[in-house]
Parts: structure tokens; sequence; C-alpha cells
């Protein structure tokens, strides 16, 4: 079974009528498809204004150690807890072609609809895997041959004083506490974003932007 695949689709009349080749390619592909009310699509989706079309999928995440098999660039997010944040973090990896993201400890469920709308697609693109023990994520990232990168505050390192070119895990930590002082120490290095402004810092979504598109760029000169 290959993640993310379709069981079943759910669609309001409105919504056939407008994705008509939609309902036909999942028909043809052995996808059951049931015309529901407006009423029912209310109670199935979670967002206020509903598109009318539901589906049931597996689940995309996999193991930890399918997704790290000569990678070259990879997210882990550590204890995030906003699903908006986790969503738009695993957008951003995509658009930068990173082969992985890993949600580590107590992070957020990337199956979470407001996850998921956040990734605007990306959840379906990334290899994306779960891992509640963070010593065994940084372990397998060693392992993989992955100079792991702790995204820090205070740390002594600026991001301008990094080259890149070998391959790098970028470690993104909690929104409002960040990187733990254990995932620090075990991090090959802690970097930090040089502020020219008057901004105090940049929130989790942004340090990750700039973070992974300064590697993926690196590589892509």
């Amino acid at each position: 079974m290959a993640h993310g695949t379709v069981f079943e689709l759910f669609a309001t009349e409105r919504a056939a009528s407008a994705h008509p080749e939609l309902l036909a390619s999942a028909s043809s592909s052995g996808v059951a498809v049931s015309l529901i009310t407006d009423r029912a699509a209310d109670g199935l989706s979670e967002t206020v204004t509903p598109q009318g079309l539901v589906a049931v999928c597996a689940l995309v995440d996999r193991p930890l150690e399918t997704v790290l098999t000569g990678a070259r660039l990879v997210v882990v997010l550590v204890d995030v807890a906003e699903p908006g944040n986790a969503g738009t973090v695993i957008r951003v990896a995509d658009a930068a072609g990173a082969d992985a993201v890993i949600l580590a400890g107590d992070t957020v469920d990337p199956h979470n609809g407001k996850s998921v709308r956040a990734a605007a697609g990306s959840t379906f693109h990334v290899p994306l895997a779960r891992e509640r023990d963070i010593p065994s994520v940084l372990s397998s990232l060693t392992a993989a041959g992955l100079r792991t990168l702790a995204a820090h505050g205070y740390a002594d390192r600026s991001l301008e004083e990094i080259t890149f070119g070998d391959p790098v895990a970028w470690i993104f930590g909690n929104e409002a506490h960040g990187l733990s002082q254990s995932v620090l120490s075990a991090a090959d290095t802690a970097v930090r974003i040089p502020l020219y402004g008057k901004a105090e810092s940049l929130n989790l979504a942004t340090a990750a932007a700039v973070c992974v598109y300064t590697a993926a760029m690196a590589t892509h000169r």
C-alpha cells in the first residue's frame, strides 16, 4: 500500500459537478465514491467553508530508517506544538528540495488538518517520518552521514559563518522553549540567524525558511 493511498472519496453534488474528472479518475482507480449532503460534508470537514470533498487515505509517514538513505538535506522538528508551523515548515522543506522531514519527540501529528492545510500539498511530496525518541533521531542522522545543525537564537556561531556542501540536517525546536540543552549538546553545531534590525527574534517558520534555503541554495550554485 502506497503512502497516502485513497480508499474512499465522499463528495457533495456541488463538488461532484465542479470536479467530474476527479470523481471519474477515482472511480476508474477502484476508489469507492459516495455522494453526501452538504450537512454531512460540514460534519466530516474541519473547515468553516468545506470544499465538499473528503477522502479517506492511508497515513503518509514512513519509518525513520527509510527516509535517511542517501539524504543530503533533512529538516527535523523537535517538540513543535503548533500544527500550522509544522505544516509551513513541511512546505518550506518541500520547496527547498529537502529529502525528508522528521517530526521528533512530542511534535504535532503531520496529519492534523491544520498542518495539512498549511503544507498546501507538500505533506504528500516530501517524505515524512515520526519518532518520539529524540536521541534515536539524532544518532540516526549521524549514522546517515548528516552534519547536524541546531537552530538556536543564542548560539556562538552565526549562519554567515557556516559553509555548506556536505549533507546536513537542520534541527528546530519548540516555538516557546526552543531546543533543550541535551539536543544542543548532541548536535554538531548550534547556529543563530543574524538579526540586523531591531527585532528580537524570528518565528519558527521564518527561521526554518532562512536556514533551510541557505543550505539548499549553496548546493544549487
